[in-house]
């Protein structure tokens, strides 16, 4: 393994307001990057950018995107102001080819990327590109887009995944301390298969029953962690950190590498 390969990481990035409170989960973020080699750029797989189509960000000043509501105003005041990386979006565009990949001059970066990146790198200075969700490719699709991905690795590219394991806002409970013991079977059982390199079921998400099936929901949030999962070599070691479930949501956190 090329001694500059970058890991990979897969963020359980939860409420938008672990941009801004001084927990653990924002701790954990800040020192997944203090033990990382500096990226040269960072490509960004968030929740919170569904197509129809692929997509990535090209704009050289990305704006800083507050995509939800009813949240307190000092997190509509935050401004993430890291740089883009226009040559990042079409060496992204050109490993994915001949898939046609349309690059956006203008989109910026969503919460799923910013919220997490902000805490791991506050001075905003390493550039971000995104890529979207197409939402019309299978689980299998999106495997496959990662594992193109992978050459980026070598290039100082850090490829991130921004999302949840266990993603469920209907079943949540805050009032509860304890999660549903179906969302805390599920989050183990990914583990389990991320640990043995078992990937086909976590594709094949559905085949692993109604606790896959109640934590994924509508899947927006499970999909970006088969980016990173594409991204595992036999030899790669792999690593948890904020290793929680709160509520219905996993903030389970993997570094692949």
């Amino acid at each position: 393994m090329p001694a500059s390969r970058m890991p990979a990481l897969f963020l359980g990035h939860g409420s938008p307001m672990n941009a801004i409170e001084d927990n653990p989960f924002r701790r954990g973020w800040a020192q997944a990057a203090a033990e990382l080699p500096r990226p040269r750029a960072i490509l960004c797989v968030s929740a919170h950018w569904e197509t129809r189509g692929l997509g990535v960000t090209g704009s050289e000043q990305p704006p800083t995107i507050h995509d939800f509501y009813g949240f307190p105003q000092a997190l509509f005041d935050v401004r993430y102001p890291a740089p883009g990386a226009p040559w990042l979006a079409e060496r992204a565009a050109a490993l994915l080819a001949p898939r046609a990949v349309a690059v956006d001059p203008e989109r910026g970066l969503d919460h799923g990327a910013w919220a997490v990146l902000r805490a791991m790198y506050p001075k905003a200075d390493v550039p971000i590109v995104q890529l979207s969700l197409d939402r019309n490719r299978s689980a299998a699709e999106h495997y496959a887009l990662g594992r193109a991905l992978r050459p980026l690795r070598d290039e100082g590219v850090l490829i991130v995944g921004s999302g949840d394991i266990v993603h469920n806002l209907r079943a949540a409970d805050f009032r509860k301390p304890d999660a549903p013991d179906w969302a805390v079977r599920f989050n183990d059982e990914a583990k389990r298969l991320i640990a043995a390199h078992d990937h086909q079921p976590l594709i094949d998400y559905a085949t692993l029953g109604d606790d896959a099936l109640w934590s994924i929901n509508s899947a927006e949030h499970y999909l970006p962690l088969l980016y990173v999962l594409a991204q595992q070599d036999a030899g790669d070691a792999v690593s948890l950190f904020n290793d929680a479930v709160v509520a219905a949501i996993s903030m389970t956190s993997i570094r692949i590498g």
